[in-house]
């Protein structure tokens, strides 16, 4: 269920992973396939909204040395001034959608797989999550912003998955332990039985 923090004056919101994220892929790709590549390029590559339009089939690769696929992005440079550019880990099976994405609307290797605004964007994320919330009676998803994508992808990974903090600050384009603090948040539930449940 759709987790928020409302006690400042932007609510934060993190989804369960994978179940919900899967639930936004789906209504996204219902409503057209570039749609879900945004959302997949947020929840599963860990893009800001801002980032998506950067990514492109020709910065998708193969890293050989840790052997993993990975795409350059740009970013926001969380020490302040000029956007940075940053290689995010990308999931296979999201490289396999990226590739018949790009296959089946003729998408050039120069050209964006999403090649729209910020701002579509983060109103498609809107959209979407409000077409659930109707379906599905639950008011949370109301809250749900672009932005709540790639916290609960940063998130999981931290908190959920114990991934190294300094793996995350690499991959996700966090400068500093001060930019990614906000992200390492209270685990689940599922989280503390499962670390406290032998003690």
């Amino acid at each position: 269920m759709v987790r928020i923090d409302d006690s400042a004056s932007r609510s934060k919101c993190w989804l369960s992973y994978p179940d919900e994220i899967r639930e936004v892929e789906q209504y996204a790709r219902e409503r057209d396939w570039e749609q879900e590549i945004a959302i997949q390029l947020m929840a599963r590559v860990g893009c800001r909204s801002s980032g998506v339009p950067s990514a492109r089939p020709e910065n998708l690769r193969w890293n050989g040395d840790g052997e993993y696929w990975e795409i350059r992005v740009r970013g926001k440079n969380t020490k302040g001034g000029e956007k940075t550019v940053r290689d995010a880990y990308v999931p296979t099976k999201v490289k396999e959608n990226l590739d018949r994405y790009a296959s089946e609307r003729n998408i050039a290797d120069d050209e964006p797989y999403v090649s729209k605004s910020e701002s579509s964007i983060g109103r498609w994320v809107r959209e979407i999550t409000d077409h659930i919330a109707e379906d599905t009676g639950e008011e949370r998803w109301y809250e749900v912003s672009s932005h709540d994508l790639r916290r609960t992808w940063a998130t999981h990974h931290l908190v959920e998955q114990s991934v190294a903090v300094r793996v995350m600050m690499e991959i996700g384009g966090w400068s500093s332990y001060d930019a990614i603090e906000p992200y390492l948040t209270k685990p689940t539930p599922e989280k503390i039985g499962q670390e406290m449940g032998d003690l």
